[in-house]
């Protein structure tokens, strides 16, 4: 990891970047569990998770959402901070020993609208798993200093 300091002029649409991949693993659920407090049987009852019919135990969807931003944070940039997320979407659970394969591609990128200094970028994220299937979708904000 490194220090890369990107201006809102130095971002183009188009721009993608994509990850290795990385298995969800049950020590993930468990530890996600703890710390969010979601003990749902879903998360946490195998059996439970097989007779309702999911296909076993499942990832919550605030962990792949987690794991899939943390996965495309790489370098560091002090010109730009996180502003939030927007059109989250769980299209298809994900489950314990599931690999996920992370693409943020850059759809937006703008003048703030109500502060000239600064812009905002818009990189929208898709998950997919080990099967090619897409599993989140969701738009990562960011608000960039301009270089003027």
């Amino acid at each position: 990891m490194q220090v890369v300091d990107r201006y809102l002029e130095d971002y183009e649409v188009g721009e993608v970047r994509r990850t290795l991949s990385r298995q969800i693993t049950e020590s993930d659920v468990v530890l996600h569990a703890g710390q969010s407090g979601d003990f749902f049987p879903h998360h946490m009852d195998e059996r439970w998770a097989l007779e309702a019919g999911l296909g076993g135990r499942i990832a919550h969807g605030t962990l792949i959402i987690t794991i899939a931003v943390g996965m495309t944070a790489g370098d560091v940039n002090p010109q730009a901070m996180s502003y939030g997320y927007d059109r989250i979407r769980f299209i298809k659970p994900v489950h314990i020993g599931d690999s996920i394969i992370v693409q943020a591609e850059i759809t937006e990128v703008s003048d703030h609208p109500r502060r000239p200094e600064l812009g905002r970028v818009d990189e929208h994220v898709t998950v997919t798993n080990q099967n090619g299937d897409t599993v989140l979708s969701l738009v990562h904000l960011y608000v960039v200093n301009k270089r003027s």
